[in-house]
Order: C-alpha cells, then sequence, then structure tokens
C-alpha cells in the first residue's frame, strides 16, 4: 500500500487528505486502474470523526478500491470559527479534482469516483453531488471543467439532508424531553455550518441539498435508522424522494433499531455497547453490492 497526505490548498484552512493506495502488481493485472472513494467523516461540523474515517477506508481497500479519507475543515462549539460550509464543499470539490488530476499517477479510473459521507460528512458529500455542476464551485477550485469535480456515485451514511425536516421537528418537538441535547446541539452545529444558529428559510434551502436534487445528481446509496434521534431519518427519506422525483438511481435502507452515529455498527468502530449493531453492520455490504453496480472495479 502508498500513503499520500496532501494538504488543501485553501489559504483559510488546515484541511487534509490521506491517500490510501493498493499498490501496482505484476500478479494482479499490471497498470490496472482502480475506482477510489473518498470518505468524509462526521462530526457536526465542529470536528471530524476517527470511527468514520480509517476504518471505513481499509474496508474499502478489502474490497479492492482506493480509498482517500477528507480532513475538511469544522468550526467549534463557541462559534468564533463558524460558517465553514462553503469551504468545506470546496475542500471537498478539490479533493475530487487532485485525484482526477493524479489518475494516470496514481492509477485511479478518473470516471469511478465515489464519495461516502457520514452524518455531517454525508451532508457534505451530498452537497457535492447536487451542486458540482455549477460554475461558481469548479471555478473556486481552479477547475477548467465541472465534470473534474463530480462524484460518480455518492453514499450516504446518517446524513443530514434536510434542514427543513429539522426545523419542523424543533417546532413540532419543542417539549420532548428526549430531544433537548438534540436541538441544543444543533444550534451549535447550525452555526459551526451557516455561521448562524437560528436558520432562516433562505439558509435552511441554501443548506438542504434535498432542495438541489437534479437530473445531474449522481445515483446515491442511502441508509439511516429510525430510531436516530439526533439526525432523524426523515432527512434520507425527503432526500431519496427527491431522487426519484428526478428518476436519479438510488437504494434507500432504513433500520428499525440503532442510534445515530454507527459508523460500522462493530467492535471495531463502537465505543459504547449501543453502537455494536450487527442488524445494521449489513449496511456495508449492500452498500458494496450497490457500489460495483455502479463503479464495478
Amino acid at each position: 500500500m502508498i500513503i499520500k497526505k496532501r494538504y488543501v490548498e485553501e489559504n483559510e484552512s488546515e484541511a487534509y487528505f490521506t491517500a490510501y493506495l493498493l499498490e501496482d502488481s505484476k500478479e494482479l493485472l499490471p497498470g490496472k486502474k482502480r475506482p477510489v472513494v473518498v470518505i468524509a467523516p462526521g462530526g457536526g461540523y465542529l470536528f471530524t470523526s476517527d470511527r468514520e474515517a480509517e476504518p471505513i477506508a481499509m474496508k474499502f481497500l478489502s474490497l479492492g478500491y482506493h480509498a482517500v479519507v477528507l480532513r475538511y475543515t469544522t468550526g467549534d462549539a463557541e462559534g468564533e470559527n463558524a460558517g465553514v460550509g462553503k469551504l468545506a464543499l470546496r475542500e471537498l470539490a478539490y479533493t475530487v479534482r487532485y485525484l482526477r488530476q493524479k489518475a494516470d499517477l496514481w492509477y485511479i479510473h478518473k470516471d469511478k469516483i465515489a464519495v461516502c459521507g457520514f452524518s455531517a460528512g454525508a451532508h457534505l458529500a451530498a452537497g457535492l453531488g447536487v451542486h458540482w455542476h455549477e460554475k461558481e464551485l469548479a471555478d473556486s477550485v481552479h477547475g477548467e471543467q465541472a465534470e473534474e469535480i463530480k462524484p460518480n456515485a455518492l453514499l450516504l451514511g446518517y446524513g443530514l439532508l434536510d434542514y427543513q425536516v429539522m426545523t419542523d421537528k424543533a417546532m413540532t418537538e419543542a417539549g420532548n424531553e428526549e430531544l433537548i441535547d438534540t436541538f441544543a446541539f444543533m444550534k451549535i452545529a447550525n452555526r459551526a455550518l451557516t455561521g448562524v444558529s437560528e436558520l432562516t428559510e433562505d439558509v435552511i434551502r441554501e443548506y438542504s441539498p434535498s432542495c438541489w436534487v437534479s437530473e445531474k445528481t449522481p445515483p446515491a446509496f442511502l441508509w439511516h435508522t429510525a430510531k436516530d434521534n439526533l439526525v432523524f431519518s426523515e432527512n434520507s427519506l425527503a432526500f431519496a424522494s427527491a431522487l426519484a422525483k428526478h428518476k436519479v438511481p438510488y437504494e434507500l435502507h432504513v433500520f428499525q433499531d440503532g442510534g445515530h452515529g454507527l459508523a460500522l455498527a462493530n467492535e471495531v468502530t463502537a465505543n459504547s455497547e449501543e453502537q455494536i449493531n450487527p442488524d445494521c453492520g449489513i449496511w456495508f455490504e449492500l452498500a458494496a453490492k450497490w457500489l460495483k453496480k455502479h463503479i464495478p472495479l
């Protein structure tokens, strides 16, 4: 394996990605270019979770994919570093473009780049999926053509994909004591992402990937749990509905039980017993089968 670390060329950030590349081999079809999966960990735009980073990369490597983990710019709970959403999106776009530029050197199939995100990272991945074709975004990373930053597939785990869902829940469930911590955390995360704690209608639309789905959105695999009390499963339902409306291929799995942030849902990524859930752990096998339909090795 070859490991490459690259800082994103953004003056405002210390963001970087680590590329885990399967070496060219005389035994395994020498010169073979492989698909690559870019992984965006979650963390509410306050940090990037280790649980949703290298452990995920190792799983994709075991299938024969190259894997890249992006540590994008995040904010902080005090709000001193707020409104990082657009910068993080540029960093992801830059990463995809850079991988295409290195396709020959790193044995990457330039038309087989998937982006896999979890929670806030799924929001980020979906954001690139719905905005890649916009000239302003491509220009911001010095792309000559929008296709340079296009993901060919999306893998979205328990993503925050529709802020209207979160806003409606905050209103209808305001008296629910079980969700007090959820709504308090969301205000902090909102500020980290957008720069404001209380979201206006314009901000809700701007930062809701489900509102921007089009026929140009790449195929997507989504998974969630029905009992997720931090990022509600209706987020994935809304995004899937938008994909269906625009006839974009997708697959959606909502598991009955399980909380937020399961990652691989096994002992490898769990930091509590609640994060070990074999019923949900099959998401990776399902995602791998789906991915091979759209980005075969």
